[in-house]
This record gives C-alpha cells, sequence and structure tokens, in this order.
C-alpha cells in the first residue's frame, strides 16, 4: 500500500546482499540508476557502487561498525535520508545483506511516516543465507533440522540463562549474527547446556566474497581449537547438524589471503 505524500521525493530501502555483487536484485539495480542520492552502509560492495549507480548521483557513506568511534550515527542518518527526500530527491538507502534482518530499518521508517514521505522496502539476500550456501551448509535439510533462527549475541546481557538452555537443547539451526566477540561466552553457555556432540559450530568470515573462510569444529572442542581467535567483519556463526554438511557439500576453497573486503572503519 502507497503513502499518500504531500512531497515529491521518495526513499528507497534497498537490500545490497552479503558481498557477492552478482547477488544484487534486478530491481535494486533499476533504482540505482534512476536515484538522485544513495546513503550506502559499509556492508555494501564497492563493485555494486561502480557498476550500477548513475553518474549523476551524490554517494553518502553511512558506515557503522561495532565498538568504532568514527561510525556514522543512527539519528543523523535517519535525518540525511528525510532532508534529501523532503528536497524532492530519490534517494536509495543501501543496506548490506537484507533490510529486515538486524538493521535500524525501525528508525528511518518512523521517521519518514512522521514526515509523510512516500517510501518502498526492496529485499536482499540476507548474509545467513549467502553463508550457509556458500559453504554447502544448507539451513533446514530433511533428518537434520526443519526450522532456522536467527540471532545476535554482540553483548552478554541480552540472552537470559532459560534462553540458553532452550538454545542449547533445540534441534532448530542457529545462526548468529554480530557475535564473534563474545562467540567464547556463546560456545560455554552452549556447552554449559548440555549442547549435543552432533551439533557443530561453523564460523564464516566474509562469506560469498573472494577471501571467504569457513572453519568448523565440534562446540566441545572449541576450547582447543579456535577459542581466542579474532576473525575478519563480518563474521557469521551457524550452529546445528547441518554444519556436518560442509564437508561433503563445500563447494569453494578456503581463501588463502587474509585480507578484508569491505574496508573496516577506523
Amino acid at each position: 500500500m502507497e503513502l499518500k505524500s504531500k512531497h515529491t521525493g521518495k526513499v528507497i530501502f534497498a537490500g545490497a546482499g552479503p558481498g557477492d555483487p552478482d547477488l544484487v536484485t534486478v530491481k535494486v539495480v533499476r533504482f540505482l540508476q534512476k536515484a538522485d542520492v544513495v546513503l550506502v552502509d559499509r556492508l555494501v560492495s564497492d563493485t555494486i557502487l561502480e557498476n550500477y549507480v548513475s553518474k549523476e548521483a551524490e554517494i553518502i557513506f553511512v558506515g557503522k561498525q561495532h565498538g568504532k568511534l568514527a561510525s556514522s550515527k543512527q539519528i543523523e542518518i535517519s535525518h540525511a535520508i528525510l532532508n534529501h527526500a523532503l528536497n524532492g530527491k530519490l534517494v536509495v538507502r543501501l543496506k548490506g545483506g537484507d533490510v529486515s534482518v538486524f538493521s535500524n530499518i525501525l528508525d528511518e521508517l518512523k521517521l519518514l511516516i512522521e514526515n509523510q514521505v512516500e517510501y518502498e522496502i526492496i529485499p536482499g539476500i540476507t548474509a545467513a543465507s549467502g553463508a550457509s550456501a556458500y559453504s554447502g551448509i544448507p539451513l533446514t535439510a530433511r533428518g537434520y533440522s526443519t526450522a532456522v533462527r536467527f540471532l545476535t549475541f554482540y553483548k552478554s546481557d541480552i540472552v537470559d540463562e532459560s534462553y540458553w538452555k532452550d538454545l542449547a537443547t533445540t534441534d532448530d539451526t542457529l545462526v548468529f549474527y554480530m557475535s564473534t566477540v563474545t562467540l567464547d561466552v556463546l560456545v560455554s553457555n552452549l556447552v554449559k547446556y548440555q549442547i549435543h556432540a552432533e551439533k557443530l559450530l561453523a564460523i564464516i568470515e566474509q562469506a560469498t566474497t573472494p577471501f571467504q573462510v569457513v572453519q568448523v569444529t565440534n562446540l566441545y572442542e572449541y576450547e582447543h581449537t579456535l577459542k581466542n581467535k579474532t576473525y575478519l567483519s563480518p563474521t557469521i556463526i551457524i550452529i546445528g547438524k547441518v554444519v556436518g554438511l560442509h564437508t561433503e557439500f563445500g563447494w569453494i576453497k578456503n581463501s588463502m589471503e587474509k585480507q578484508h573486503y569491505f574496508k573496516p572503519i577506523v
């Protein structure tokens, strides 16, 4: 349903996919070619901007990275979107992955609604889908898992004890976004509640990019294999019986180059 607006501008919320620029949708490309202004997240391939954004468009980088003081502030991003739209511009708010999964789209939408600005939401391929496909780990599979949960554990006080017990005992595939900083605690909590040894842990760095690396371990061996290691952003974590399928169906070799595909915020 379209909103009636007294303004001539419009905002397009668009998902750029998880990294591989070929995973951006045709509809997003069409809007990038028509856009007056593109506000772009850090986790968007430069190739998308170079190949698909109109040469006349203004590109504004509004990247964020957990723990980095130089990250763009959400209130400033929201008002920049609004101000350009109020000036009659076609604005594309280009987000990494999918616009509705662990993004701040709600803050941005509320401000547009308050000011009666027309908008459209275009989905993208989220990191969980990209990482699972490019690592040969189906998120659901007959005999392994019939459901999947998308979670985050970027700080240690957002999951309570009762939920840890549930996560340890469920047969659902667990996908954790933005959780490498607290990964040691995450694993210890699942082990504490006796997660089944058949459920493995996959750590997937920079999924779908030329620098993708997949590491798999048993959660009970994690302390001796991957504990205290650091990972390049973005990294996604998959836990469950389906992780065991990577050995048979992984179709991309790990990159030997330890470098950033997306420029980090300094």
